[in-house]
């Protein structure tokens, strides 16, 4: 299956898929098999979202991905996040005021808590719903998705057995390969926002560089997967000292031309970067007991 990112100068986004297959063979099918025929071709047209931002040279950028790719990538986020266990699909990490669930780990905050990070497992629910995904009856809402149940670490684990973390966690098994595709989609949608975002003088390098990468399968897993790990830099509440640690701070840090050589050099940039927020971190934080991880995972960007 091929997936067509377009991302247009105003800022429109569609994906154009081929072909229907799952990302790992699962107990249940995350779809219905009357809206998702197997072994038949559709084609798929999805508006995900639209910008006004400024013009710049080169408005037009286009990846092509195949069902093999999309699968590779979706399961070594999956490795990165979780592990690749059921069982971290569900998880609430120490140090932190939110839930950490799927393949990509994706925020879920509870209910009055506003943190400094996008909230991602919103979204989430919404694509996996729109793609024809049951919902458990605790994610049901209405018009939007509830806040998460748990109000701490230690409810959450308390909550470990509970019917209502198996329905969550059935729900996130089943529809792992729609999380890749919302992975994918992601991605979609940062370049219109780093370019609103970045200074005038800086467009025409950052899409330089998101496009050198998105050459290559090993470039678009870099990208797809620190714009998930990192978010994409351009919320203010994301800084630390007036400094990002995004995909948009990781570009502008990039200056090369060559193909084949971004994957290595987005790792170099990368390192940089977040080794630069964990000494601008507060104190209080101790933000450095996770950048031997973090930097571990940025390694493979580059096979190292």
């Amino acid at each position: 299956m091929l997936h067509k990112i377009i991302v247009s100068a105003p800022g429109l986004i569609k994906l154009i898929a081929a072909e229907s297959r799952t990302l790992m063979d699962k107990c249940r099918p995350s779809r219905k098999h009357h809206y998702w025929q197997s072994r038949h071709r559709f084609l798929l047209v999805l508006s995900l979202s639209t910008w006004t931002i400024p013009p710049w040279p080169h408005s037009l950028c286009a990846i092509n991905l195949s069902h093999t790719d999309v699968q590779r990538i979706g399961k070594r986020i999956w490795q990165n996040e979780c592990n690749g266990t059921i069982s971290g699909l569900t998880s609430w990490n120490e140090g932190e005021d939110f839930a950490s669930l799927g393949i990509g780990h994706f925020i879920w905050y509870p209910k009055g808590r506003q943190g400094p990070f996008e909230e991602s497992f919103p979204k989430l629910v919404s694509f996996v719903s729109s793609r024809g995904a049951k919902l458990p009856t605790l994610l049901l809402g209405v018009g939007r998705v509830p806040p998460c149940p748990w109000n701490s670490r230690a409810e959450f684990l308390q909550a470990q057995n509970t019917v209502e973390m198996n329905q969550l966690r059935r729900f996130l098994v089943d529809t792992i390969d729609l999380q890749a595709e919302f992975l994918v989609a992601r991605l979609e949608a940062s370049l219109p926002k780093m370019l609103a975002e970045a200074a005038p003088a800086d467009r025409t390098n950052v899409q330089k560089q998101f496009e050198r990468l998105t050459k290559t399968p090993q470039g678009c897993y870099a990208l797809i997967d620190y714009v998930n790990f990192k978010g994409e830099g351009v919320l203010h509440t994301e800084r630390y000292q007036g400094q990002g640690w995004g995909l948009l701070q990781v570009l502008e840090a990039m200056q090369g031309n060559s193909d084949s050589g971004a994957p290595d050099e987005f790792a170099r940039a990368a390192k940089v970067v977040l080794t630069r927020r964990v000494q601008n971190a507060p104190p209080d934080r101790h933000e450095s007991r996770w950048l031997t991880g973090w930097l571990r995972r940025v390694n493979s960007y580059s096979g190292g």
